[in-house]
Parts: C-alpha cells; structure tokens; sequence
C-alpha cells in the first residue's frame, strides 16, 4: 500500500507539491482571517509563489502566533466542525484544533498509510496503549488509520501491565502501538507472572513519543533494554497536533518518511534559511489537504536533519532522522550545548532508574541548571548517585544535580493535571 506519489521521481513529487502549494495558497487568501492579514502586511501576492524555494517569501507562523489568534486560523463555518482537539500544551498553553469531516478522513489515510509503512495490513490486529479520549488527536487518528487499513484494533489505552497483559492474551493482537519505555513495564510485568513475552504472538510495536535511534540510526540504549528481552521489531512514529500527518519508519528504519501529499518539509536554521543538506534545523512544515485550519510554514520546534537519498523499500521520499531536541528545550550548560534526549539515553544505561524527570532551570548566576529527579528500583546510595554522575561527565561532559525521590512522587511530576501523556522534560526557565 504505497501511494504512487511517493514511489514518484524527486523533480515529480516536487511539481506534485507545488501544484498542491498553489490551491493551498488560493484556499488561505480566501478563507483564513489570520493569513490574509499576513498576506496583506507583508504585500504577498499569492499568484507568485510558485515553487517550494518561492516559499522563504513567506514568513513562518510560530506556536505563540497559534495561541494568541487560535480563532482566526479557523477555514470553515462552525456547523463544519465534527472534532476539536487540543494540543499537549508542552511549550505553552495548549491550541484548539477543530477537524471537518474531510479532515478526519485525511486523518485516517495518513495513519493507514503510516501503519501500512512500518508493514501493518489487513490482517493484523493492533492494541492501542494511548488514550482516544480528552480530546487527544494521536488515539483517534490511530483508530481511524486502523479501520481505513481494514485491520483490527483493541483500545485498552495508557498504562496498566495487568490490563494490557489480560488483552494480549485473550484477543492475541500483532502490533502494539505504545510509548516504548512501557514495554520495559510490560516486559517487567512479564517476567514477574510467567507470561513469556517472546510466545505471545506480538511481531512489532509502532512507538511514539520517545526516540528508538541514534542519529546514525543505530539502536539507542532504550531500544536495546526492549530488543534483549522481547524479540520484536521495532518501529519510531513522529507526529504532532499541528501537522495533522505522521512521518513513520519503514522495514529499512532509516527514518520516517514523508507523505508529499499531506505535507511540505523545510529545515530552517536560527535566522530562518534552509540549512544545507545534511544539516539539523527546526523543522517546518505546510500542511496539505487540511480543510478546517491549515497551516503554512508552521514552526514545530524540533531540530532535526532529513535524509534524502532513496529508500530500498521503494518509496523516493525524503525521510526525518531521530529527534535531537525541542529548540526551547535547547540546554548551555558550562560551554556544552545539549538536548534533554541526550540525557534520557544517559539514564537509560541504569537498571536501578525506574522513573525519572528532567528539570532545566536558570541558576543564580542566570546560566541553565540541570536537576535529576530519580525513583530507583534500589535502595538509593550515594554510590549509585556518584556512579550517575560519572556517566554523565564520560558521556556529556556535563553533571547534574541529582535527587532520589519516591516513585509516586516522579509519577505526580510526569502527569500534572489534565496531562495526556508522561511529561518527562519540566522547563522552569520558560
């Protein structure tokens, strides 16, 4: 199930998405208060924008932008509306999302095709370990995108070993779609009840919201911990809210490739130019097909590099690489320059870390401060401390506070009220 857009030539689905940038650009002089204003301040003529490198004429959109005039972003009447979600709100107040009709339908092809990537089909039954309520986008457009494929899906939603355990083995699905730090619970669970991880018919998981690979896309620490006790593969999922659209790994795993039909990429670097190939920037992106609010040149805040050379598994689409970090996220400890995912891959290495959150803060001399608060699976000891530390300074040349804190005390850090997922990275300079 590979779209042909995506099996196309570079130079065709280059035309293909200029083409769909032009009716994109029609649509928001049309249709949004928010980009006719822009259009107007900046003097765009719309009817000259008419290629991708055109598009550095416009200038981007940013989160804060998204929050201070939510409404006017909106395309549609409101009797258009089927859905509202709203973003997790991790840099900032959470944004409104209303979705038409057609919009829920782009919504499931992109999911069909996403799983249909990382080589679900028809015949597969996934069990979904997020939530499809509270208004959350990524649950719904899973189920919609499993229903699109015409493969079935068990919503058991977040946490709950005992829970997701009795429904692997009652209703043997194949897929699990999962944060993947919990198939270490799940694999722990496992181990403490006689359930054999590798005779319960699971073939892969599609995880989301925390990084499998290195930048060269190697396994990382994380993937390694789940691939010695659970022989299953593996497959890294990257989306968010605002895009509307999923950038999922193939059978190579060589990043996730885009759907040119439902989305323009730009990497652009602090000054907003695009870097040069092969170079990490804050990815941007303008959203295809979206109906009720479509976004262009959106700024999501994540550094990353694109791969562009062709994929063996046939689709010549460009492909995002791992996630180095947030940009507000981005940490000037003592000279060094990090990202908290560095530091996660860090504690990853400790079998005595059960549950951890990453606090950046300003210090008293205004530079940023790193403080660890850890639950171990051990008796906590200073040894254990220094031994963290010393990681750290042999693999980051950094060394942060560290603090040993209850289990359900990490647990109230990482749900704060009407969170939706773990809140793993706290940012107290923001």
């Amino acid at each position: 199930m590979i779209p042909k857009i995506e099996q196309a030539s570079i130079q065709d689905i280059k035309a293909f998405q200029e083409e769909k940038l032009s009716e994109l650009l029609m649509y928001l002089n049309e249709n949004s208060a928010y980009y006719k204003r822009v259009f107007l301040e900046y003097n765009i003529d719309v009817n000259t924008i008419k290629s991708l490198e055109d598009l550095v004429k416009i200038p981007t959109t940013t989160k804060d932008q998204l929050q201070q005039f939510n409404d006017d972003f909106l395309c549609v009447p409101k009797n258009k509306i089927i859905d509202y979600v709203t973003t997790s709100g991790t840099l900032g107040n959470p944004v409104t999302f209303a979705l038409t009709d057609n919009d829920l339908e782009r919504l499931a092809y992109n999911e069909a095709i996403s799983f249909a990537c990382a080589g679900v089909s028809e015949n597969d039954v996934l069990q979904l370990m997020t939530t499809i309520d509270r208004r959350f986008m990524a649950g719904l457009a899973y189920f919609l995108g499993v229903r699109k494929l015409g493969a079935g899906i068990i919503r058991v939603g977040a946490g709950i070993p005992e829970l997701q355990w009795d429904s692997i083995l009652k209703f043997k699905p194949t897929y699990l779609i999962v944060v993947p730090s919990f198939l270490l619970k799940l694999i722990e669970y496992a181990e403490q009840n006689d359930i054999d991880v590798n005779t319960s018919g699971i073939k892969g998981a599609i995880c989301i919201g925390e990084s499998l690979r290195e930048q060269d896309f190697s396994m990382n620490v994380l993937s390694k911990k789940i691939k010695e006790k659970w022989d299953i593969e593996l497959y890294s999922t990257y989306a968010s809210t605002e895009m509307e659209t999923a950038f999922t790994e193939c059978s190579e795993k060589q990043g996730g490739h885009q759907h040119p039909e439902l989305i323009i990429v730009e990497i652009l670097d602090e000054n907003n130019n695009p870097v040069n190939e092969g170079e990490e920037g804050e990815l941007v992106i303008t959203t295809l097909g979206v109906e009720a609010m479509p976004l262009l040149r959106f700024k999501t805040g994540d550094i990353l590099k694109t791969h562009t050379t062709p994929c063996t598994c046939g689709r010549n689409t460009m492909r995002l690489g791992p996630i180095v970090g947030r940009k507000k996220h981005m940490i000037k400890y003592k000279g060094t320059t990090l990202y908290p995912p560095a530091l996660n891959n860090v504690l990853n290495d400790f079998i005595e870390v059960e549950n951890f959150v990453i606090e950046i803060y300003q210090n008293t001399i205004g530079t940023d401060g790193i403080r660890l608060k850890i639950a171990t699976s051990v008796n906590p000891s200073e040894e254990l401390k220094q031994n963290i530390k010393d990681h750290f300074r042999a693999k980051l040349r950094v060394s942060p506070e560290i603090e040993f804190h209850d289990k359900k005390i990490i647990e109230k850090l990482q749900f704060p009220k009407m969170s939706r997922k773990p809140m793993v990275v706290i940012d107290l300079r923001i």
